[in-house]
């Protein structure tokens, strides 16, 4: 899998261009679905991303890319579900999140991800 361009409001998988959030969950790219976290994002001025979404646990690193300014809000919940499950999580913008997955050496670790693409 190759990530070959981010801008913000887009993602090019594979020569795939993605205008929503996605999932990397094991090699395989889906569309990040909020809904579950919809109901929270008066709380925090944007949808967050809460354990009550279709996160890729399947992994031994999952790295989320909060968006170009780092703003999409990463629920405790989450932080603490990645650490029960003995999961390395690594929360950055999704630029610096695009940058260590590039640099994620094969047979190493298995690792997933979630890309947000706007804010």
């Amino acid at each position: 899998m190759k990530i070959q361009d981010f801008s913000f409001g887009l993602i090019r998988i594979d020569g795939t261009t993605y205008e929503d959030d996605v999932v990397i969950d094991g090699g395989e790219i889906r569309k990040r679905d909020k809904r579950p976290s919809r109901k929270l994002r008066d709380d925090y001025g944007h949808t967050p991303l809460s354990v009550e979404e279709d996160i890729p646990w399947n992994c031994s690193r999952l790295v989320i890319g909060t968006g170009v300014d780092g703003k999409l809000p990463v629920l405790p919940e989450v932080r603490r579900e990645a650490e029960r499950r003995k999961i390395e999580l690594l929360v950055v913008p999704t630029a610096r999140a695009i940058e260590h997955l590039r640099q994620g050496k094969p047979g190493t670790k298995t690792t997933n991800a979630i890309l947000h693409i706007t804010c």
